[in-house]
């Protein structure tokens, strides 16, 4: 966690209104951080379904395959998340202290330990010694409230510079349901399902295949579209808890995520999620920029969205934004290299609006004072048109600055 706050942060944090049959709790167990909380326990009510999204790495946490083996049951009681030690790379070790996390937290809350989730987050191959949740979890789960995201937002954190909350309250049927989330990545971040930590609460009351479906969905254009520096996390993991208690004022219960009264909850749902993904890139370890790139005129969708990450993952990009110079050379290569189909001789490519090139060679009206005082702003919109279909994606990334490698230079020490 750092001291100093991204100057691209949020000006403001929502109120987190509270949902029911969710209590929260945060305390300090000692896991590699001193004097902050680096534990989480979320209690949830009985029959609250669960979903879930993780990391295609082929080398995941422990955490990440135990959530994956749970999910199946559809139901969760608690779920226990933990920073500074990412609990992968830890062979039996870390399955080990999966299980036993599990079983405290289990006893604690007084469920089975198939309804309990798990999700870790910090160095990578260091074991994770789970008797330090001992006597913790029981103390959570007693003083466990409605309420604190923001505290939950914290204890998760690692090199984050600010807990990352968002909210959105929405009419299902007769009631008003009310959609909460949280998240925590700054680093390691090219989310291949969803993102480094991220976990969404609602008193909806929705089935978990019709949840399940909806998370799926919801990550595509979401979390899946940032990137801040092409490195997928071995912990990517992403869950959604519907505890249903709207049902007692009306919402009617959802079976199919194709149901029509879902509508504008989902709009709302992924709000949500596209809300926590822009922290996530705002928050971009030592960014500086952020930068929003849209390619349009491709063949396909997905070719749009190849060629946007081939342009947000290259470093060569990314350095020269942090140095505020539209070099646009560098979106050319970019695009070039991803592999997809592309015509140097329609290409056009634009800087916070301003056209710097067009059909394949240098814009004529091209200015470069009037260029490089727009590489000023916080906020850069890269766009390029391609001239050779209807494809179209956006993604977001952030600028790559020297302090970057200052924090994963010093990241284990």
């Amino acid at each position: 966690m750092s001291s100093s706050v991204s100057p691209l942060a949020p000006k403001t944090v929502p109120d987190m209104p509270v949902i029911a049959g969710v209590r929260l709790a945060t305390a300090e167990a000692g896991i590699r951080y001193k004097n902050r909380t680096d534990v989480l326990l979320a209690v949830m009510d009985k029959g609250t379904a669960v979903a879930g999204v993780f990391t295609k790495s082929k080398c995941p946490s422990a955490p990440v395959e135990w959530c994956r083996a749970k999910l199946k049951g559809g139901k969760a009681r608690a779920l226990v998340v933990n920073s500074g030690n990412a609990n992968a790379f830890t062979g039996k070790t870390g399955r080990a202290s999966t299980a036993l996390t599990a079983k405290i937290a289990a006893k604690a809350v007084g469920c089975s330990e198939s309804e309990i989730f798990l999700a870790s987050t910090g160095v990578i191959g260091e074991p994770l010694d789970a008797t330090k949740f001992d006597g913790v979890l029981g103390r959570l789960a007693e003083t466990a409230a409605p309420g604190d995201y923001l505290a939950a937002a914290k204890a998760i954190m690692t090199t984050d510079t600010f807990p990352k909350v968002a909210t959105a309250t929405v009419k299902l049927g007769k009631a008003k349901v009310t959609i909460n989330g949280m998240a925590k990545g700054a680093g390691m971040i090219a989310p291949d399902m969803a993102t480094m930590l991220s976990f969404i609460f609602t008193d909806a009351p929705i089935a978990p295949a019709a949840l399940q479906a909806l998370l799926k969905s919801g990550v595509d254009d979401t979390f899946n579209a940032v990137t801040i520096d092409g490195d997928t996390s071995t912990s990517d993991t992403l869950l959604a808890f519907a505890t249903g208690a709207a049902a007692e004022h009306g919402a009617p219960k959802i079976s199919r995520a194709s149901d029509p009264r879902l509508k504008a909850f989902v709009k709302a749902f992924n709000q949500v999620l596209a809300n926590l993904a822009e922290q996530v890139a705002r928050d971009g370890e030592g960014a500086r920029k952020l930068v929003e790139i849209t390619v349009e005129g491709a063949k396909t969708k997905a070719s749009a969205r190849k060629i946007a990450m081939s342009i947000a993952n290259s470093p060569l990009v990314k350095t020269a934004i942090a140095g505020e110079d539209a070099n646009w050379g560098r979106v050319v290569m970019a695009v070039g290299k991803a592999g997809e189909p592309a015509d140097r001789d329609k290409l056009s490519i634009s800087f916070n609006g301003i056209r710097v090139a067009r059909s394949g060679a240098r814009d004529p009206s091209y200015d470069e004072a009037q260029v490089s005082e727009a590489m000023k702003a916080p906020e850069i919109a890269i766009r390029v048109s391609l001239g050779l279909g209807k494809g179209r994606d956006r993604v977001m990334t952030c600028d790559l600055t020297k302090e970057y490698v200052a924090i994963n230079g010093d990241y284990r020490s």
